[in-house]
C-alpha cells in the first residue's frame, strides 16, 4: 500500500472543523502536510480532554454541601413567596417560585422523591398526595397554595419501621410490578377510604340519598374511585383487592398464583 494511500490528506470538511476547534498557532499545520490520521489521533486526545473537564466539573459539583446548593437555589428564586407548612408531621418554612408546584417543591427543594412526575399534566395519578385528608395532584397544585396546610406524601404514611396497612397489602397481594405509579396509587386508596369513612359519594353509587354516612364499598365502587390513577402494569385486580382487605378488614383471597 503507497503512503498516499495509508496518509490520506483531510477532505475539506475535515479541514473547517479543525480551524473551528484547534487554536491560531495550530491551523498553519494544516498547511505543512497535516493527514488524517494525525487529524483523528489530535482529535481523540482533544475528546478525551473535553471527557476529563465535564467529569471534574460534575465531581466539583457533587462535592459542593448540600446546604450550599440549596442557599444558591434560593438566591436564584425569581417571584419568590415564603412558604410555611407541615410535610409529614414537621413543620417546613422555605422559600418557594410563586409559580412552583407542589410535587417540584416536594421532590427538588425536600428531596421527598416518592411522588413521582409521570404525566406532568394530571392524567396519570403517579404524582398523588394527601393535603387535609384530601388526594391531589401535585403536579397540577401550587406549592404556595399549600400555605398552613397539612401535606402527607407516601413517606409520611408509615410510623418509623411500621407499615401502613395499606403498604401491607399492597406487598400481599402484589399491587404493584415496575413501582413506579405505586407511591400515588397508595396515598390514593389511603384518601378514598376516608371519603367512604365520610359518606361521600361516586359515579356509581347506587343511592345518592344515603350518603353522608360511611359506605361499604363494592370492588365496582373502588375501581371507579381510583379510575384517576393509571397502571401501566396492570395490576389494577391486585390493586383492588388490596384496598378491599383494608376497608373491610378482613382477608382477601389473592387474585395471583406463582408460577410452578
Amino acid at each position: 500500500m503507497s503512503e498516499e494511500n495509508q496518509n490520506p490528506d483531510l477532505t475539506d470538511d475535515e479541514k473547517r472543523l479543525f480551524a473551528d476547534l484547534m487554536p491560531e498557532d495550530l491551523k498553519e499545520i494544516m498547511d505543512s502536510g497535516f493527514n488524517r490520521r494525525h487529524f483523528l489521533k489530535l482529535m481523540s486526545i482533544g475528546g478525551a480532554s473535553v471527557l476529563a473537564a465535564n467529569l471534574l466539573g460534575a465531581e466539583q459539583v457533587l462535592a459542593r454541601p448540600l446546604a450550599t446548593e440549596q442557599a444558591a437555589a434560593t438566591a436564584a428564586i425569581e417571584n419568590g413567596v415564603k412558604l410555611s407548612f407541615n410535610i409529614n408531621g414537621a413543620s417546613r418554612s422555605l422559600t418557594v417560585d410563586s409559580r412552583m408546584t407542589l410535587l417540584d417543591t416536594v421532590r427538588e427543594r425536600l428531596q421527598l422523591t416518592g411522588s413521582k412526575k409521570g404525566c406532568d399534566h394530571g392524567q396519570c395519578g403517579a404524582c398523588t398526595v394527601i393535603i387535609d385528608g384530601q388526594r391531589v395532584l401535585s403536579c397540577l397544585t401550587l406549592a404556595a397554595t399549600c400555605e398552613g396546610k397539612k401535606v402527607t406524601t407516601i413517606e409520611g404514611l408509615a410510623n418509623n419501621n411500621q407499615l401502613h396497612p395499606m403498604q401491607e397489602a399492597f406487598i400481599k397481594h402484589d399491587g404493584f410490578q415496575c413501582g413506579y405509579c405505586t407511591p400515588g396509587q397508595i396515598c390514593s386508596a389511603v384518601a378514598l377510604l376516608g371519603e367512604a369513612k365520610k359518606g361521600d359519594a361516586s359515579y356509581v353509587t347506587s343511592n345518592i340519598k344515603q350518603t353522608g354516612s360511611a359506605q361499604q364499598l363494592s370492588e365496582d365502587e373502588i375501581r371507579e374511585r381510583m379510575s384517576g390513577n393509571i397502571c401501566r402494569c396492570g395490576a389494577y385486580p391486585n390493586i383492588v383487592a388490596a384496598i378491599m382487605e383494608v376497608h373491610s378488614g378482613k382477608p382477601v383471597d389473592q387474585h395471583f398464583n406463582f408460577a410452578g
